[in-house]
């Protein structure tokens, strides 16, 4: 089922100061989680129509709908906070309209503090997602002085070098942008800073910068990881498109979006892998390059997607990174495969459910950009394990190519209790009762993922868990349902329940709110304890 969809990007600011006239009509019926931190709605499912008195466009109506519930969002006494509109996506095929917004204080964006909110075709504002920030004090506002952007790179440079050592290559621009910051219940006007490096260590970097006097504020390294014609790594033989190249071929295929490349990064550096002729040799290279085509066409011909940004980003996977790295990821500009010890890995680049894990976090990245702490990034790790498992279809196991240790695989959306997690030495849990609620692994993002994962099996599937039944829809309708909650629900600060919604809301989208699907959803929810 492939979407056309129209996204138009945008930087309009709203105020909250679009006061219409007129009462607005609401729906016997209203669904309401709040955010436990701040107290404001998590989610709102309803039906909700704009005063009447004034034509409004979408936009509009969404700002209309953000000032209606003021009070709910604890914004009538602070003038200095607004919404952005971001982006606007319209879905010819259901007929909705989704409108993204950014919470901003004096114009500067609030860091997870974004929202999404749908429209019917009659203009009825059926759901709200994302997170409002309340009671916002700026601890150190900067008041005609500040360190600049070339200053706070330097900084990161500076702090990162001093972490991880000297950085010959950056994979890709530093970027800075200008964020409202919330650490340990204190906000700060910071910059972010963020960089993508694989060597001397892998790493998608975020810094945040006190603009005011450049002092660290916060930093985390939100590298995605799975602790995980030429023939690849396992003897397949694989067809590919490559570029002739001086006389030579290359790993580059212009065929698809902006190019897919791989690279050999055996030395620390990028470096063009060339064949004499039309077979490449290098098992690792081979897999990345096919797995990466793989990937980006199943994102083509089931979504309409045109790579990990819809735009044509060209991907770049390195093989060989690191001496015999356990492991692969996606740094934020590229994937990078090790090619494991040969005792508890293999060549990492030979799993096509890792390609599109890896890839899969690329695309979050450009939708609702689950922030890579706590539930938000074991959303982000699931929905990597989900697509992981849906462009790799033969299975409901991440990894189990890759294994070298003789265990059944990374993960297992089947069934997540039938392997132990490492660090905690206990099953991965498959119930939200079973949780992991410590510090390890920027709060379980790799180990809470399962419950997710095992929901979406169940959807899926099918099965009796935990003494719920649920009534399976397949693969087809469950990867749409999960794609559409990515892509026009979910925000950067979602959490689980937040996830539960945004899947409900998305199969009522697809095929009505009292379909299958959406009981099959509902359903799996409640069998992994998640409301």
């Amino acid at each position: 089922m492939n979407k056309k969809l129209i996204s138009s990007a945008m930087a309009l600011v709203v105020s909250l100061g679009i006061v219409t006239q007129g009462s607005a009509v609401h729906a016997d019926e209203q669904k309401i989680q709040l955010n436990e931190t701040y107290e404001t709605p998590s989610y709102i499912i309803e039906n909700w129509e704009a005063p009447n008195d004034k034509e409004l466009s979408k936009k509009e109506i969404a700002m209309a709908y953000i000032q209606e519930n003021s009070k709910e969002f604890k914004l009538l006494n602070n003038a200095d906070v607004s919404f952005e509109v971001t982006d606007e996506t319209a879905d010819e095929e259901t007929g909705t309209h989704h409108v993204k917004l950014e919470q901003t204080y004096k114009g500067i964006p609030i860091y997870g503090a974004d929202q999404t909110i749908a429209l019917d075709k009659d203009n009825t504002v059926t759901s709200y997602f994302g997170q409002v920030v309340s009671d916002l004090n700026v601890k150190n506002e900067v008041n005609g002085t500040s360190i600049s952007e070339e200053k706070a790179v330097d900084i990161f440079k500076r702090e990162l070098e001093n972490k991880i050592g000297e950085v010959n290559q950056y994979d890709g621009d530093i970027q800075t942008e200008p964020y409202i910051y919330e650490y340990e219940g204190t906000f700060y006007q910071t910059y972010l800073v963020t960089a993508s490096t694989t060597n001397p260590k892998v790493g998608y970097w975020h810094y945040f910068i006190d603009a005011t006097n450049g002092d660290i504020i916060d930093h985390f390294n939100a590298a995605h990881n799975v602790t995980a014609f030429g023939t690849g790594v396992f003897g397949d033989r694989k067809k590919f498109e490559a570029q002739a190249y001086e006389g030579m071929y290359r790993l580059f295929d212009e065929t698809r979006g902006d190019g897919v490349v791989t690279y050999d990064n055996d030395t620390g550096v990028n470096l063009d892998i060339l064949s004499v002729n039309k077979m490449f040799k290098d098992g690792s290279a081979v897999d990345a390059h096919a797995n990466a085509q793989t990937t980006y066409d199943y994102y083509m011909d089931t979504f309409g997607r045109d790579s990990v940004d819809d735009n044509g980003q060209i991907l770049i996977s390195a093989v060989h990174v690191g001496d015999n790295w356990n492991n692969a990821s996606w740094n934020g500009r590229q994937m990078s495969y090790g090619d494991g010890d040969g005792e508890r890995f293999h060549p990492l680049a030979g799993g096509l459910d890792v390609a599109a894990h890896e890839m899969t976090h690329g695309v979050i990245q450009h939708t609702a950009n689950l922030v890579y702490r706590d539930e938000s990034g074991a959303l982000n790790e699931s929905l990597a394990d989900i697509f992981g498992a849906m462009v790799d279809r033969d299975d409901w196991l991440i990894g189990e190519e890759i294994m070298a240790d003789g265990t059944m695989a990374l993960r297992s959306l089947e069934d997540p209790a039938a392997l132990i997690e490492r660090r905690t030495q206990a099953p991965y849990p498959d119930h939200w009762s079973l949780r992991y609620i410590g510090d390890l692994d920027n709060g379980g993002v790799h180990i809470n993922s399962s419950i997710n994962n095992k929901a979406a099996y169940l959807v899926s599937e099918g099965g009796e868990h935990y003494g719920v039944t649920v009534d399976g829809i397949g693969r087809d309708a469950t990867e749409q349902i999960y794609y559409r909650a990515l892509d026009l629900y979910l925000t950067s600060s979602s959490d689980f329940s937040m996830m539960r919604q945004a899947a409900i809301q998305a199969a009522g989208d697809l095929y009505g709110s009292n379909s299958d699907q959406a009981e099959a959803v509902e359903q799996a929810y409640n069998a992994v304890g998640v409301y």
